[in-house]
């Protein structure tokens, strides 16, 4: 389907309409400029290919697509999704996986700000976030739960994330190639090693990753990895009057 100039509102229609009235299970977008809202609150097990730059809040409340995109995409993606993939071959901008429940993304290139914010988790039900390029400030900002890998693959001098990793931290992992200076951190969050069960839970999903992304799985485990947890369940509590 050829995106080009298609208002937002008339794109999504479609794309609902294909997949809920004609039972389509593959939908592949030309030319895709900015549309908001792509994939958002779809609740079967489609495939949805982008061509082109997705606007902000692609698959917001979604639950089951796969969405890929072979570009870059903007702010939100993943905001409140409950299931499903979604990967990007580029960069991706700020709050990414906002309130994420479950399902996975996965970034090749940078992200912005606030990436994994209020992330979440339930029983079986654990989110995967993974970044291979860098990141901003408040990485895992209020994170209660869920899985946060960050690769900073590109070497240079830019520090692999910004300050305040893990403000308000009270849940879930941040898991870091490579080192993170004290400082940079939240107040709530502490550095610890990796042990065997750590590695056996981002293992497969840093494969699954790399074959996605047609990555080297052997480059991305030749550096050490580390681990940030929250020193706190209730980083807050004696802020409050009971």
């Amino acid at each position: 389907m050829n995106a080009k100039g298609v208002y937002y509102r008339d794109l999504n229609k479609t794309i609902r309409d294909l997949i809920f009235k004609d039972g389509v299970d593959e939908i592949e977008l030309l030319n895709v400029n900015g549309q908001r809202y792509i994939g958002d609150g779809i609740s079967r097990k489609v495939k949805i290919i982008i061509h082109g730059v997705p606007g902000n809040d692609l698959g917001v409340f979604m639950d089951g697509p796969t969405i890929i995109v072979n570009s870059n995409a903007q702010d939100g993606v993943g905001n409140t999704m409950n299931d499903g993939k979604i990967v990007i071959h580029g960069m991706a901008g700020d709050v990414i996986g906002y309130g994420m429940r479950c399902g996975k993304i996965f970034i090749k290139d940078d992200v912005g700000y606030r990436v994994g914010i209020h992330m979440k988790s339930h029983k079986d039900k654990i989110p995967f976030l993974i970044v291979g390029g860098k990141a901003g400030d408040f990485f895992g900002e209020y994170m209660a739960g869920g899985v946060l890998i960050l690769l900073g693959l590109e070497e240079n001098d830019k520090p692999i994330v910004g300050d305040y990793v893990g403000t308000g931290m009270h849940g879930g992992a941040i898991y870091v190639r490579g080192e993170v200076d004290k400082r940079q951190l939240g107040k709530e969050v502490g550095i610890k090693e990796l042990n065997a069960e750590d590695y056996g839970l981002i293992e497969p999903v840093l494969k699954e990753y790399c074959e996605d992304l047609r990555l080297d799985m052997n480059q991305v485990m030749s550096k050490k990895f580390i681990k940030l947890i929250p020193v706190s369940h209730r980083p807050y509590g004696r802020l409050y009057a009971y």
